[in-house]
């Protein structure tokens, strides 16, 4: 069974407050798409969390990342998903109109979209499969169901990560009212589809 909880929330929690591509995505998402899409996205950056941990319990991540070319297949598309999302907010940012908060926050579509994208993002992200293969297990004993126990603690995993991000996106959206003027607006969103792009370009080529 899992093993110093309170040891893990607070790794976990430590870990999520790093800033990488998962916060710069954030502020994306909740400048873009307002609170609902912000929430969707860590929804899918959540399953995605669930995910790994499942695979490294199943020993699917370790294979993985024993296999040279597997690993660097993911690590590419995640590092386009990255680019891409770079790209797409450099070009929002050179609009002369803000996004409209409205419209992308109506519609199952939108929802869905923003899902995936904190999905894909999270599945191609190696250094979540890097944490659930050599740090998750340390927090599992050999009593009782292993298989279980791993899962448990990757939906603890994904909860702390949902908490913290629900957290910073709130902050975010606090200071919208900042980054609504159209100049503040495009210029964060720049310096974020800047950040995207870096991030994107590091994790595709595993620096």
């Amino acid at each position: 069974m899992p093993t110093h909880l309170p040891v893990f929330v607070i790794t976990t929690w430590l870990l999520a407050m790093l800033p990488g591509a998962g916060q710069a995505l954030m502020i994306r998402q909740t400048l873009e798409g307002g609170p609902r899409l912000a929430r969707a996205t860590i929804a899918g950056n959540a399953t995605g969390l669930v995910i790994w941990s499942t695979a490294a319990a199943a020993g699917l991540s370790a294979v993985l990342l024993a296999n040279p070319a597997a690993y660097a297949v993911v690590r590419v598309a995640g590092g386009l998903v990255l680019i891409v999302l770079g790209i797409t907010t450099l070009r929002a940012a050179r609009r002369e109109a803000a996004p409209s908060l409205v419209s992308a926050e109506n519609g199952l579509m939108g929802w869905w979209s923003a899902y995936t994208t904190g999905l894909g993002t999270n599945l191609g992200n190696p250094k979540a499969g890097v944490f659930a293969v050599s740090v998750l297990p340390q927090f599992v004993t050999a009593d009782g169901p292993v298989l279980i126990s791993s899962i448990v603690l990757g939906v603890m995993w994904a909860l702390v990560n949902a908490c913290w991000y629900l957290l910073f996106t709130w902050a975010v959206g606090r200071g919208r009212a900042l980054v609504s003027r159209p100049t503040v607006r495009r210029l964060l969103s720049m310096v974020t589809g800047v950040v995207l792009l870096i991030l994107g370009a590091a994790v595709a080529s595993g620096v």
